[in-house]
């Protein structure tokens, strides 16, 4: 016998670093879903009144979490599923909930909001009309190197998530296989001691071979000439 899922699947963008930048839509939805999935339960805790609500949900344990998200789907619940910070589905497991929601006919729907890479792209003065989003490097340095080297030849801008110790070393990659591009360095977007650098990738190999910095990094690098 088909089962009838009459749940619904909210993705629920929030804050990528300023407070203020949360929707009056996303607090409603996480403040009356039936259940929150969240990849950081501390960040998506602040707007979340009732704990009973709110589980955890990332990449180490959403092989656990989708049968649970099915069930709840099936008994018509409404599942609001949040990221760390910003758009659900950007680089954490939120695509296969909506995956598993697509496949049993549940509702699939998103309160829309902040995006670091869609800001670091449009904030670093690189062409938007053609990008691709590669995510975090392989931390091992001969996979690193053999994921930039796929890349040299597209002429779109490329967006990289990148941690703070491993920048140094991404843009030595970068411009030993891209040569010296025009690049952007945007770090801790939106936050108190947000910066945004422009220049080359030889320049802020410079600035950043003697200052490691500090907090979350999105690297903008422009594409190959066409």
């Amino acid at each position: 016998m088909n089962q009838k899922y009459t749940g619904k699947l909210i993705l629920v963008a929030t804050p990528i670093g300023n407070l203020e930048d949360m929707s009056p839509r996303a607090l409603e939805v996480l403040s009356t879903a039936d259940v929150v999935m969240a990849e950081d339960t501390r960040r998506t805790g602040r707007f979340v009144p009732e704990r009973k609500r709110l589980y955890s949900c990332h990449d180490h344990n959403i092989q656990g979490r989708l049968p649970q998200i099915e069930q709840f789907l099936l008994q018509g619940a409404t599942v609001a599923m949040a990221s760390d910070a910003g758009t659900p589905g950007i680089s954490d497991p939120a695509y296969r909930a909506v995956g598993l929601a697509f496949e049993i006919g549940a509702e699939v729907t998103m309160i829309p909001g902040p995006s670091a890479v869609i800001m670091a792209l449009v904030v670093s003065g690189l062409p938007t009309d053609r990008f691709a989003f590669e995510g975090f490097l392989p931390f091992k340095k001969g996979r690193r190197r053999r994921r930039i080297e796929q890349m040299v030849g597209y002429t779109g801008t490329v967006v990289y998530y990148v941690g703070p110790h491993h920048l140094s070393s991404v843009l030595e990659v970068l411009l030993s296989v891209f040569g010296d591009r025009r690049c952007c360095v945007a770090r801790e977007l939106t936050k108190l001691h947000e910066e945004i650098v422009r220049g080359t990738l030889s320049s802020l190999l410079e600035t950043y071979t003697s200052a490691v910095p500090r907090g979350e990094i999105t690297l903008v690098v422009e594409g190959a000439s066409g």
